[in-house]
């Protein structure tokens, strides 16, 4: 891979890095960060601001197979073969078929990141798959060809980010606090109630709202629902004993009904019908990627 970067004009301090975090978010994976065929990468400094990471997917399957994940308070940028799309936040779950053999790169932007690249709010391009010139106009034309016309991971990374950087985006402090506010829902899981987050910044709940209208696209409600759900999936994934009634007091719901309820909702199974599932999934094997990628000429 690095021969790859260097022959296209990369220097070493500028291969992006692997990100090797276990993804959440997952379904039916009993160990999501061992999930084989796909990879995830950290972007340059001066788009940390704005991108969460690339992630790509690849696959050689004889018989189809169903991916499902949670949804997540991010913009994707998406590419694949002969496709080129920007997806809104979807509040349900989503699901693809994949079968034969292919792949898909994508961009996935922090929660608040997308708003520096489009000049309207991020809300208005929920729950829906858009074309990507309809979104960042003509000049995204092709870049699925230009992006996957490279085997090596690196190569596309970079095709990616020249292209990202063509907009020039500038953060602002509404973006930076959207961005705070994310990451603390997602990692303290006492944070159960959209007052938490008023109470914690000492904002005013009608400006937050406007806030996460503008540069996020979904409500901070929905926001704080989805990663306590995400909490409780990947607590399904570690545990063969589940306290169900504990699990939902955790997570801040007031009785167990409403957190059955919940996940139901977006899942589409109870959670007792989903933890069942587990048990029969076996654990995937890690891939290291330094190791498994393929040369340009073997593409």
């Amino acid at each position: 891979m690095l021969a790859t970067a260097l022959r296209s004009g990369l220097k070493k301090r500028d291969m992006a890095l692997p990100k090797l975090e276990k993804p959440r978010g997952l379904l039916h994976f009993r160990d999501a960060g061992s999930m084989p065929g796909v990879w995830r990468y950290w972007p340059s400094d001066d788009l940390a601001p704005f991108v969460e990471h690339y992630w790509t997917v690849e696959w050689d399957v004889p018989e189809p197979q169903l991916r499902e994940t949670l949804p997540h308070p991010s913009i994707q940028l998406v590419l694949e073969p002969g496709r080129e799309e920007l997806s809104g936040i979807h509040t349900r779950k989503f699901s693809r078929l994949i079968e034969g053999k292919s792949r898909v790169f994508g961009v996935k932007f922090l929660p608040g990141g997308f708003r520096a690249f489009i000049s309207k709010p991020v809300s208005t391009l929920s729950e829906r798959v858009w074309d990507l010139p309809d979104v960042l106009g003509p000049s995204s034309r092709g870049l699925s060809r230009r992006a996957l016309a490279h085997s090596d991971h690196q190569d596309t990374i970079h095709i990616l980010e020249q292209f990202l950087r063509t907009f020039t985006p500038q953060a602002d402090e509404a973006m930076f606090l959207v961005r705070r506010v994310a990451e603390r829902v997602a990692m303290d899981r006492t944070i159960t109630h959209v007052e938490h987050i008023v109470d914690t910044y000492a904002i005013g709940k009608r400006r937050l709202q406007r806030l996460f209208d503008e540069y996020v696209g979904v409500t901070p409600k929905w926001m704080i629902q989805r990663f306590r759900l995400i909490e409780a999936a990947n607590q399904m994934h570690n545990t063969d004993n589940v306290d169900w009634a504990a699990i939902a007091l955790d997570l801040g719901y007031s009785d167990q009904a409403h957190f059955i309820r919940d996940f139901k909702k977006i899942i589409g199974q109870s959670p007792a019908d989903y933890h069942a599932t587990l048990s029969a999934i076996p654990i995937a094997h890690t891939v290291d990627p330094s190791t498994s990628r393929k040369n340009d000429d073997a593409h």
